[in-house]
């Protein structure tokens, strides 16, 4: 069992799900502060979106127009409907903005978010992406990893659930909709955390 590549030219063995599957918890451990997965119903809006994701309107907007991130959520559908991004959306762009970063191609990196638009935010967290500036290869245990950095393809590294805990602290900053027009509930610490940021900003 190899380290699977992320690439159209490649013909590697594809990882195997052999053994007991790992929960979210076990992988990444106090990954979300409520311990739950991110309600798939609600989303952020283009100017928030940018800002979590740390990348410009342009971008996103280029992106969503050529298909490379789409809007999960709410795509925009006629005058002044808003775009809506998921958690997972804004994860992939993201992970999108740090391999243009690295100078890997938009075409890899499509066929990599091609790839990854197909799992489940679980299943992102027990992933790390390697590359060796040109192919992206996804790696899902320690064993595969050090395989790929022995076989010198591994120059650089991003562990998703990495990126998937930055953002889990900096996406509760933004104001999130619900796609079935409820309201996005805060949770209890986000809650505190927002009273304290306005004491703050009350008192400096």
């Amino acid at each position: 069992m190899g380290d699977q590549p992320i690439d159209n030219g490649d013909n590697r063995t594809e990882v195997g799900a052999g053994g007991q599957q790992a929960t979210l918890d076990d992988i990444a451990p106090g990954l979300f502060p409520n311990d739950t997965v991110p309600d798939d119903l609600v989303g952020y809006r283009v100017p928030s979106a940018c800002q979590i994701a740390g990348i410009t309107y342009r971008q996103l907007d280029y992106w969503a127009r050529t298909s490379l991130v789409v809007p999960s959520i709410r795509g925009a559908a006629g005058s002044g409907s808003q775009r809506l991004y998921s958690f997972k959306d804004i994860l992939v762009l993201k992970i999108v903005k740090r391999l243009l970063d690295t100078g890997i191609s938009l075409q890899n990196i499509r066929v990599a978010v091609d790839h990854l638009r197909q799992r489940g935010v679980e299943d992102l967290a027990r992933i790390t992406l390697f590359s060796d500036g040109t192919t992206v290869y996804e790696c899902t245990s320690a064993e595969e990893v050090v395989d790929l950095l022995q076989g010198g393809q591994g120059v650089f590294g991003i562990a998703v659930s990495g990126a998937m805990r930055e953002l889990s602290g900096t996406i509760a900053d933004f104001p999130g909709e619900r796609a079935d027009g409820g309201v996005s509930e805060t949770a209890p610490e986000d809650e505190l955390a927002a009273r304290r940021k306005n004491r703050t900003r009350k008192t400096g």
